[in-house]
């Protein structure tokens, strides 16, 4: 029975093969190697009987109608953009069970209810590309904004270019939202974190996602020569961003529950010997609770101000993201917590302290959420990994949710 798992586990590290460098996987939004991804999972989707497209934001589609299928489709699916020097897993399991989960169905259609189902391979969730996240998640739940597409990337691409380099038409964008033809959306991930290997568990339903802010800072001073000018007469980027930097993490231990990242740094002139003349910073700052996390951002930006104008610096602060907390669909939670004591296990119900599409997809359809246990709680690394017996787990939890909601249904 885990030659179903190990199926999965081997093309999901077929997949991280495709990368934008040839010894670590790297694959942004839309960059040429999601067109090998996109090619290789068009066959498995056209070789299942289900009709594929690719919308406007770059997210690969795949609708199965079976015969006899009927009433609303439930949507399956993840994220198959990376960070850089990533592992294998995150996001790209999610779409290669719901494929797997499909296979499932048709082989079993004569003793299961049927629901039409549609796999929606994201093809944007992480935002390093254009430092935005959700892009595709965004356009199907139908929240993208037109002024994303004049975004950068760090080669001076815009978004939109980027679109129309892939072959697709942002102008189109609007198209791929969801209809109201939809019964929910379920997305398998893997935890990221190390809660479940702690109590020995393999899955866990999730019941919400925290709530997320991102923002770029920058500060700027006079970039200068680093042996001639005194320390009083300086006007150093550097040093007034690395004062920030111990700020957010001296704020982020002082609260309860909340979580506080500069994850990216970029420092211009960038040389060792030249005082620093600009430099731009990241912010992430999470909390379950939405009114304490935007108290923490409120309190970093004063903060960032107060320095700023103490080191006679330029200071420019942007918004790049304000998520609420999401919770999941209780129906839908309930109806996974259910597969989950079916297929043998306690049902654990445990919040996801990271960001993921079906966040957004809630703000447009009922979602719910399936963690499988993350060894050593690592993610976004390539010794990120899954075990067989948990993946096979998943396989039989999906499928008892999927005959659980068809049921349901009627």
């Amino acid at each position: 029975m885990n030659e179903r798992a190990q199926r999965a586990i081997a093309e999901c590290r077929l997949i991280a093969a495709m990368s934008e460098e040839p010894d670590r996987t790297t694959r942004r939004f839309l960059t040429p190697p999601t067109h090998d991804v996109h090619a290789h999972l068009r066959r498995r989707m056209e070789a299942l009987g289900m009709k594929v497209q690719t919308d406007a934001a770059g997210n690969l589609r795949g609708l199965l109608e079976p015969p006899g299928a009927r009433g609303r489709r439930l949507i399956l699916g993840s994220h198959i953009d990376t960070v850089p020097n990533a592992g294998a897993f995150d996001g790209v399991l999610g779409v290669v069970l719901a494929l797997e989960l499909v296979q499932e169905l048709i082989q079993n259609a004569k003793q299961r209810e049927l629901l039409p189902i549609e796999v929606i391979a994201f093809s944007e969730e992480e935002g390093i590309r254009f430092g935005v996240p959700f892009i595709g998640s965004r356009a199907v739940a139908g929240r993208f904004d037109p002024a994303l597409l004049a975004l950068k990337d760090a080669d001076e691409v815009t978004m939109a270019d980027a679109i129309c380099n892939f072959g697709l038409d942002p102008a189109h964008i609007a198209g791929a939202a969801l209809d109201a033809n939809v019964l929910g959306f379920l997305e398998i991930h893997i935890e990221q974190g190390p809660v479940l290997e702690a109590e020995n568990l393999r899955l866990a339903a999730v019941t919400a996602i925290v709530g997320q802010s991102r923002y770029a800072l920058t500060f700027t001073g006079r970039a200068n020569h680093a042996g001639t000018t005194p320390m009083h007469l300086r006007r150093d980027a550097l040093a007034g961003a690395a004062e920030f930097v111990s700020a957010v993490e001296s704020l982020a231990q002082s609260a309860e529950g909340l979580v506080a990242t500069v994850g990216r740094v970029e420092v211009d002139p960038n040389a060792g010997n030249v005082i620093a003349g600009a430099v731009r910073v990241s912010m992430d700052v999470r909390h379950f609770d939405d009114a304490q996390r935007q108290a923490a951002v409120q309190t970093l930006l004063e903060t960032a101000k107060a320095i700023a104008g103490r080191r006679g610096l330029g200071l420019e602060c942007s918004r790049q993201m304000d998520q609420p907390a999401v919770p999941m669909d209780e129906r839908l939670t309930a109806f996974l917590a259910e597969a989950i004591e079916a297929a043998g296990l306690p049902a654990r119900r445990m919040p996801s302290g990271a960001g993921h599409d079906a966040m957004v997809m809630a703000t447009r359809v009922p979602a719910a959420m399936l963690f499988l246990r993350s060894p050593g709680g690592i993610s976004h690394h390539p010794d990120e990994a899954v075990l067989e017996e948990d993946v096979e787990t998943a396989l039989l939890v999906g499928c008892k949710f999927l005959e659980r909601l068809a049921a349901g249904a009627r």
